[in-house]
């Protein structure tokens, strides 16, 4: 997945920017995204801070490793349940 040419930092900035009262439209324009791009982002960080968005990068890293060392161990389960089913 391609990742954001913008840190979580500065996302929190825009958004807070938008929440000041400058209008979205405004806040888009000047930091070069799309309404959508803006909304996307007002839905995952809106009302975080930058430490709580670091620790939901970090929450959300460790996630992903863990669903892969469960999908690896139960790929090994499969094929150890395959070979001791079969017949010699």
């Amino acid at each position: 997945m391609k990742r954001s040419r913008f840190s979580e930092e500065q996302i929190i900035g825009i958004l807070k920017e938008q929440e000041a009262g400058m209008p979205t439209v405004e806040v888009c324009r000047r930091h070069g995204v799309s309404p959508a791009t803006f909304y996307k982002w007002k839905s995952k960080f809106g009302g975080l801070e930058v430490s709580e968005a670091k620790r939901l990068r970090s929450l959300e890293d460790e996630n992903a490793k863990l669903k892969k060392l469960l999908a690896e161990a139960m790929l090994d389960i499969a094929v150890l349940k395959d070979i001791t089913g079969k017949k010699w």
